[in-house]
């Protein structure tokens, strides 16, 4: 009822523009008759008459000139709330809740969001660091980056952005102290160093004869929540740590670690951009989604360099 409302309200501007029947039936591209049983229709809702009809010209009542001129406003403000919103749904605005892993987040996804929020001043980010996983409907998140397998992809867009290789090392001088692991059943003499989550069972993915990877029981002497700190504490050589590659790269090049059991501990984990399912993507997201897809893609970026 609504719809043919507004339809008869344009019918009715169009003839008191043009002034004219068959000039304003042609523009609207339909009959005369239909035209003016339109006009009819909303002369009898309205309970007045806004146009003189003669068989030579048309002309507004003056119910009719005060009806135009509101209805000529009101369609200037519809088309410029129209126009302003189409125009601010192409920029980047509003505020994005981002959550990242602590140490890789930092490392190489805040660089480009920081980039992001001075291309975009409009843009508002909320950034949270986690090493745990989160939920994004209930934690009312937009977008995370997530390191590991996806348990639950039902409600959630994913876009792979590459892999994380982990390596086991350790300082020249722990293993000085120590000695050096040939095999799987050797970690048991060592003091390896876990991380999150705190207080679980202590386990390294390692491959078996086989090649498959599988949880692997160690003896554990430390727990350290924070991969900058494990770093840290493998450096001092307080133990052997199973690591991400990109955190330990340029001291296994320095020759400040040493990694150990390669064949063992090469599994690759993959890396997640994610998002909630919706019909329409705004473009506070598509930005920030755009650009992270295209850092891992870059042959020189940091990001890529990290997870290749």
């Amino acid at each position: 009822m609504i719809n043919n409302q507004f339809v008869e309200i344009r019918h009715f501007v169009t003839v008191a523009q043009l002034g004219s029947f068959t000039l304003a039936a042609q523009a609207l591209g339909m009959t005369g008759s239909a035209l003016s049983k339109s006009i009819v229709r909303l002369e009898t809702r309205l309970g007045t008459k806004l146009l003189h009809r003669t068989t030579r010209r048309v002309s507004l009542t003056n119910d009719g000139d005060s009806y135009l001129t509101d209805c000529q406003n009101a369609i200037a403000i519809l088309e410029n709330a129209q126009s302003r919103l189409g125009s601010e749904q192409q920029i980047p605005s509003g505020r994005v809740r981002v959550d990242l892993p602590i140490t890789f987040g930092r490392r190489y996804i805040l660089p480009t969001l920081l980039v992001l929020s001075q291309k975009y001043p409009k843009l508002e980010l909320s950034i949270t660091f986690n090493d745990r996983v989160t939920d994004l409907f209930s934690d009312g998140i937009d977008l995370a980056v997530r390191v590991g397998q996806l348990n639950d992809t039902v409600d959630l867009i994913a876009r792979r952005l590459g892999e994380q290789r982990r390596v086991i090392c350790a300082s020249p001088d722990y293993f000085a102290r120590l000695g050096t692991p040939k095999s799987k059943k050797d970690l048991g003499q060592h003091q390896c160093i876990v991380g999150w989550p705190l207080g679980q069972q202590h386990r390294w993915l390692l491959k078996n004869e086989d090649g498959i990877t599988e949880a692997y029981d160690i003896p554990v002497r430390h727990e350290i929540a924070d991969c900058e700190a494990i770093l840290a504490a493998t450096l001092a050589g307080v133990g052997l740590a199973q690591v991400p590659i990109w955190l330990v790269e340029d001291h296994l090049k320095s020759g400040e670690l040493i990694s150990v059991l390669d064949e063992l501990a090469t599994e690759d984990t993959p890396i997640h951009l994610i998002w909630l399912k919706t019909p329409y993507i705004q473009p506070k997201l598509r930005v920030i989604i755009e650009a992270l897809v295209e850092l891992a893609k870059a042959p020189r970026s940091r990001f890529k360099a990290a997870i290749s």
